[in-house]
């Protein structure tokens, strides 16, 4: 894969030459990260509406914030600062699982057992950090944190590259099971879909794809992007197809515009923050768009 982003590299390089791009491009750091945005704003767009669909807003910012124990732990465990991928992918795979867990089985309301679990795993993420930390650069983390278009490499594309086939496969095989599950578990029974299995394919999917998104959007940004896409969409959509289609171009639009918009006019935010406003904007006109239909 190496050398196909050799190629595009080059090619962007000689746009560049020739006056179609703009001089920024001719940087590797710059089309890794606009690849990358190129995979996160379908992979997020599209399992966005799955997650506002089954009400899960709350649910996918708790293994959003639990990434960052996770980093803590690999840190810990000698893993490189740059890319503690198996303790990141482990904790958020193991923490989706058992919130999952706790909520179908301990009766209590979603909304307080996510809280709980979203308040203990940033402060266990925040005091392992603090000695994480004492023999590296900190200011290394405000990327993992906020995002940083600086960080993003070739593994890093190869890694979300594989997440989004396994995303695609996943929704491929077991979409309209998972949707019809969140919002008819009576007729999903029915049918003879298994409810708990595709619940638990979908909150491992929501870690691996939340996890695979940090470097660039951000751990505290990064369910935003799963969100407000998604909620922009179902403002102005009246069917599913509509729904998903549009999500996954507003979300694509934000993450691209979030990393070229701060380039080009040497704005100083992180890439996930833009990505995030950028979102926000786009969910206000539909927003507006929304309020003059009805009225």
């Amino acid at each position: 894969m190496d050398f196909l982003y050799d190629i595009i590299r080059h090619s962007a390089q000689n746009l560049v030459q020739t006056g179609v791009l703009p001089d920024s491009f001719k940087f590797a750091f710059v089309i890794n990260s606009l690849l990358c945005a190129l995979i996160i704003g379908p992979m997020l767009g599209a399992i966005g509406t799955v997650v506002v669909a089954k009400r899960m807003a709350f649910f996918s910012n708790a293994i959003g914030h639990s990434a960052l124990t996770g980093i803590a732990i690999g840190i810990m465990l000698g893993e490189p600062v740059n890319s503690p991928y198996i303790s990141l992918f482990s904790f958020a795979i193991l923490f989706a699982i058992f919130l999952n867990f706790s909520k179908n089985r301990s009766g209590m309301s979603h909304d307080t057992l996510i809280g709980v679990f979203l308040s203990a795993s940033l402060a266990i993420g925040a005091s392992l950090m603090m000695f994480a930390t004492k023999d590296i650069n900190i200011h290394i983390l405000d990327g993992y944190m906020f995002g940083s278009i600086l960080t993003a490499s070739n593994s890093d594309i190869n890694l979300l590259l594989a997440v989004a086939v396994l995303a695609v496969a996943a929704g491929i095989y077991g979409f309209n099971r998972i949707i019809m599950s969140g919002l008819s578990p009576a007729l999903a029974q029915v049918r003879g879909v298994a409810i708990l299995v595709y619940d638990y394919v979908f909150v491992i999917l929501i870690a691996l794809i939340t996890v695979a998104s940090v470097k660039i959007v951000g751990t505290i940004l990064v369910e935003a992007l799963l969100i407000i896409p998604a909620a922009a969409a179902r403002n102005i959509t009246r069917s599913l197809k509509s729904f998903v289609v549009l999500s996954v171009v507003f979300a694509t639009i934000s993450a691209v515009t979030g990393i070229v918009v701060p380039m080009e006019f040497k704005i100083p935010i992180p890439s996930g923050g833009a990505i995030i406003i950028c979102a926000t904007i786009i969910f206000i006109l539909t927003l507006l768009v929304k309020i003059v239909r009805r009225n």
